[in-house]
């Protein structure tokens, strides 16, 4: 026969239970292994202690999940005029071949020049005070009611006082400044001859990788005779400069943290 910790004890007359807090403690051990071993990017940094972060593999834009073509307003599509018996043709700048991109897979490079600057500053000052007073002594001829009075209730009544005040104040002092130069693939010609262009760059300097990536709409007629454009003549761009690595991830909070973060309320 078995005897189980909850039946009163013959020495000392009480119940043996187990701590409360020892199934909780196992419980917030538990999940927090289920969330790191779900988590794919820990087990990913885990495999990667001491290496290297890879770099990509190169390939089709438009093969990349998510991808949509894009769709603008086109205008009246207008039929192309041909001059008879001449060597000059329109929208061409020279008698030969024209080498800038115009067609799907067709590269060009793109000038990216971001000097931006925004500078802010905001200051807000708010007060109120509110005071209510009756000036009642006596209450239906009876004894004076005050705070100190044995007949007063135990809130004050027939006097009221508020004061609130509020003060912000808040800067912004932001300066960005990118100049480099990225090769980028026509993946897609609008039906009024402009081009779609995406392009993504990766170099590695020891553990750290950093990455660039531009997109848009760009003009043929913008295209320069070099095969370049500026960024500034890219519509609907989308032009992204960051990195991953071990530089990157110390910059980051932890998981925890970041939670916190969304949940807390304060």
């Amino acid at each position: 026969m078995t005897v189980e910790s909850t039946l009163p004890s013959a020495q000392s007359g009480h119940r043996t239970q187990a701590s409360p807090c020892k199934p909780t403690v196992q419980a917030f051990l538990a999940c927090t292994l289920v969330m790191l071993l779900t988590n794919c990017s820990s087990l990913e940094r885990l495999r990667m202690i001491g290496e290297q972060p890879p770099l990509e593999a190169i390939e089709n834009p438009t093969t990349r999940a998510g991808y949509k073509p894009v769709q603008m307003p086109m205008p009246t599509p207008q039929p192309a005029v041909y001059n008879p018996n001449s060597l000059w043709r329109s929208g061409s700048r020279a008698f030969f071949k024209d080498q800038r991109a115009n067609q799907i897979g067709d590269i060009l490079t793109v000038q990216i020049k971001i000097t931006d600057r925004a500078q802010f500053e905001n200051e807000t000052q708010r007060s109120r005070v509110n005071r209510e007073n009756s000036g009642v002594d006596n209450f239906i001829g009876s004894k004076a009611i005050s705070p100190t009075s044995a007949f007063a209730p135990p809130f004050r009544i027939l006097t009221a006082d508020s004061n609130g005040s509020s003060e912000g104040k808040g800067s912004i002092d932001r300066k960005e400044e990118l100049l480099t130069n990225l090769a980028a693939v026509v993946t897609q010609v609008l039906p009024n001859g402009n081009l779609v262009i995406e392009g993504k760059q990766e170099i590695r300097v020891n553990f750290e990788v950093r990455e660039l990536i531009v997109a848009g709409i760009v003009r043929p007629e913008d295209i320069q005779s070099d095969n370049t454009i500026e960024s500034t003549k890219i519509a609907e761009a989308r032009i992204a400069y960051g990195g991953r690595g071990q530089i990157t991830d110390v910059q980051q909070p932890r998981y925890g943290q970041q939670v916190l973060d969304v949940l807390l309320p304060f």
